[in-house]
């Protein structure tokens, strides 16, 4: 999965997609700090209703531009298709008026979290994290500028959203808490700066606390007690991260059903793990396995990094091309606290590598590793870190907004899961307990498809799972049947579901169209179909909507 050896020679479409692609840095330039590029070290893009103006007139002139332009390839036909799905979207979404606020992946979190991407080592560093530091409050203030904006329309988001956001911004803002933190590092190593690095630590607290202030004595009292989005906007949402269209029944409907053949396939191995046991008790065999344990975030971190130089060096070659600099992957405990795993990826050069961060949520500090197997598989190789660095090694063929900018989740985190179960399939989850952690991975995912959709589209629960209409009630009691998690974990990714609709249950229907897809590749190869070929030609494409992908490879 090298980057072509033939330079191709950029065209009237790749113009517009850099283009597109420069524009939307200037607008946004927290995404070349997550893309490791010089000149966005200190700045924050424009969260007022003025900003969302400025973005929609990008999206317009960009799709006017795309609409006059000829496809002069195959690579062409792919962007062109991509871009113009991906854009019409979202400016379909922009339409709706809605600003977001949820518990993981909205602007109160991603003001905060740029800062974990920016290096802390000298002086010139810390001279950016004061910059970065004093343009904060103008960012959050323009977000409360969004949010009022929104709210004049009747779209805000749920009570329980707000309440969660509110509780995380007065931790952002306690005092000796992140940004004195991050000020008295920065002094260590710059004792010049210190003045500029408290007041900069000193306003960020203060707009934090604004927006929590905000959100609890102003907008909570103008937010639905209703969790449920509802269709119409369910289905943009689907879309969003898909980049397909679905028949939300049916695939509630395969749902339902997927969960089920898990759960019997769980039966079947606890029968491996202690012969007559349930999943529960098998689970326990597991867990008191002192082999399968380990103690402290430290502990954690080195198996993490241990297990993903060996997928590397074991795949690399027979399995994937994996050459340097895409060869290496840094696992990290990330500095905050709200649960959940993640991958960021490299700089575009690769000077900065891709890094799989853990963030734990307090008081817990053992882990077992039969749960946790699959996901270092998911996070790392042959997943996002294998999907995300060939994407950025194709400098040669596609543009920057193909390698850098386009991110699809059901894309991606369809083929991380995808990834998991190729784990099995090549024999490095045999062992019956790695097996079960695989499994209770792909039936957390099943079991968020159907609480996801059935939850927001307030469809009527199966017999086996009980009775009426779901709702966030008795939607909580059916994770906690599902889902093998501490109650912090459980109680974080219940929330994001409900906040973040369509984008959980993208990693298994993402999964599956990527099965479908390879399922059909194969059949039209005939013999001559190798599935390390497909993968190379789907990964090379770059994260496009699943619906591209499926015509680039098929047609």
């Amino acid at each position: 999965m090298t980057s072509s050896s033939s330079h191709r020679e950029p065209s009237a479409i790749d113009k517009i997609a850099e283009d597109f692609f420069t524009k939307s840095l200037e607008l946004t330039p927290e995404w070349g700090v997550s893309l490791g590029l010089p000149g966005f070290e200190s700045g924050y893009g424009d969260y007022s209703p003025a900003g969302t103006t400025g973005q929609i007139r990008l999206l317009r002139d960009t799709l006017s531009a795309l609409a006059n332009a000829t496809a002069v390839d195959a690579v062409d036909e792919v962007t062109l298709d991509a871009m113009t799905e991906r854009l019409s979207l979202e400016l379909e979404i922009l339409f709706s008026g809605r600003t977001e606020l949820n518990n993981i992946a909205s602007p109160p979190q991603e003001i905060r979290s740029i800062f974990d991407l920016m290096p802390q080592d000298s002086a010139e560093d810390f001279g950016f994290i004061a910059q970065r530091l004093e343009n904060l409050p103008a960012a959050i203030d323009g977000y409360v500028a969004s949010l009022r904006d929104s709210a004049s329309n009747s779209l805000v988001a749920a009570k329980r959203q707000i309440r969660i956001v509110t509780t995380q911004c007065t931790d952002y803002a306690k005092d000796d808490g992140f940004f004195d933190q991050l000020a008295a590092s920065g002094t260590s190593i710059v004792p010049d700066l210190e003045q500029r690095l408290k007041a900069g630590a000193i306003g960020a607290k203060l707009a934090y606390r604004r927006l929590a202030e905000y959100l609890e004595n102003e907008l909570l009292a103008q937010a639905p007690e209703q969790d449920a989005v509802g269709r119409e906007y369910y289905s943009l949402m689907s879309r969003r991260f898909l980049g397909a269209t679905v028949d939300l029944e049916e695939t509630y409907a395969w749902g339902v059903a997927e969960l089920d053949a898990i759960i019997a396939e769980q039966q079947r191995v606890a029968q491996q793990i202690k012969p007559g046991s349930t999943i529960e008790e098998a689970k326990r065999v597991l867990n008191e396995d002192p082999a399968r344990k380990l103690n402290g975030t430290e502990a954690l971190r080195e198996w993490m990094q241990g297990k993903a130089d060996q997928a590397i060096a074991d795949l690399a070659g027979e399995h994937f091309d994996i050459p340097a600099p895409m060869d290496r992957i840094e696992c990290m405990i990330a500095p905050t606290e709200d649960g959940g795993v993640y991958y960021t990826g490299p700089s575009e050069d690769f000077s900065r590598p891709g890094r799989m961060w853990w963030s734990v949520p307090p008081g817990e500090d053992q882990f077992t590793t039969w749960a946790e197997l699959t996901t270092v598989y998911h996070e790392g190789v042959p997943g996002h870190h294998l999907q995300i660095g060939t994407a950025q090694m194709q400098a040669a063929t596609l543009n920057s907004w193909r390698r850098l900018m386009c991110w699809v989740s059901g894309q991606g985190e369809g083929w991380a899961l995808y990834s998991e179960r190729l784990m099995h399939q090549l024999g490095y989850l045999d062992d019956p307990g790695d097996y079960m952690g695989m499994l209770d991975a792909q039936r957390l995912r099943a079991a968020r498809v159907v609480f996801d959709i059935g939850v927001h589209l307030e469809l009527p629960v199966p017999a086996q799972w009980g009775k009426g209409t779901w709702n966030a009630e008795n939607g909580y009691e059916f994770l906690e049947k599902n889902l093998d998690l501490s109650r912090g974990q459980l109680d974080f990714e219940y929330n994001r579901y409900l906040g973040w609709p369509g984008q959980a249950p993208s990693y298994k229907i993402g999964q599956r169209l990527w099965e479908q897809i390879r399922d059909e590749y194969a059949a039209s190869e005939g013999e001559s179909f190798s599935l390390k070929d497909f993968h190379t030609s789907a990964l090379q494409l770059g994260s496009v909507g699943l619906d591209t992908l499926k015509r680039a490879l098929l047609k």
